[in-house]
């Protein structure tokens, strides 16, 4: 399986009637340059069939779905990293090298549904038995979408029940200035909150005066219209 494959696939199944739908998805780059992006025309349930029909694509012909300009062959490959990382046949050392070629190549990951399609189960799940400091200096990147990535990756050990990292890295977003890092930050401590309420609402008491409104929005909104109150009024 080779990525001129997979490109051949995507081009059979793009329509030029999708382009506006599917370039809505796309954010662009915060420092206005101008993003390496084309849009093709590929619906995403597309995509995702075609990225699942090659999800035995070897990683160096994932590598160049990567560094395609094209925005719906860096989702393939994301997906079909995400497809091996879930993989009960999928080696320790597959999942390292997939987690590895997520975080070289994080440079062509530039876009809020390339990291949530991969990040939690290749980059969590990787880690979901090791050290975890990778995502704490991820949180402190100046790439917003390497911060995603950093709260976005906690969803695994949710799952799991673990939320330690997911309040502890939340702490260092508290106060992103970056519109789609704040949504996932408050999404996840939502998330996180289903586990451990007591854990969250002793969060928002201590970060709440100085969380942006819409990353407050997205925690707390699961609690009571009362609290909710209390925890807006002190910003």
């Amino acid at each position: 399986m080779t990525a001129a494959q997979v490109l051949k696939a995507l081009k059979d199944a793009s329509a030029p009637a999708h382009r506006d739908k599917v370039g809505r998805f796309f954010r662009g780059n915060d420092d206005g340059s101008a993003p390496d992006n084309r849009i093709m025309g590929v619906e995403f349930g597309t995509i995702f069939a075609v990225a699942k029909q090659f999800a035995n694509t070897p990683l160096q012909e994932i590598e160049k779905l990567l560094e395609s300009p094209l925005y719906e062959a860096r989702m393939a490959a994301v997906s079909i990293m995400d497809f091996q990382a879930r993989a009960g046949s999928t080696t320790p050392a597959q999942r390292k090298a997939l987690f590895d070629l997520y975080l070289r190549r994080h440079d062509r990951i530039n876009n809020w549904d390339l990291v949530d399609r991969a990040a939690p189960h290749v980059v969590g799940g990787y880690l979901a038995d090791r050290p975890r400091k990778v995502l704490y200096r991820l949180a402190r990147s100046k790439n917003p979408w390497e911060r995603r990535t950093a709260i976005v990756s906690t969803y695994y050990f949710i799952r799991a029940g673990d939320v330690k990292d997911t309040f502890g890295i939340a702490a260092l977003l508290a106060k992103d200035g970056h519109e789609l890092v704040q949504k996932a930050t408050g999404s996840w401590l939502r998330e996180a909150g289903k586990k451990d309420r007591a854990q969250l609402v002793a969060f928002l008491e201590t970060h709440a005066a100085g969380m942006p409104a819409t990353m407050l929005r997205y925690a707390t909104e699961n609690l009571g219209k009362d609290l909710r109150a209390k925890l807006a009024g002190v910003r």
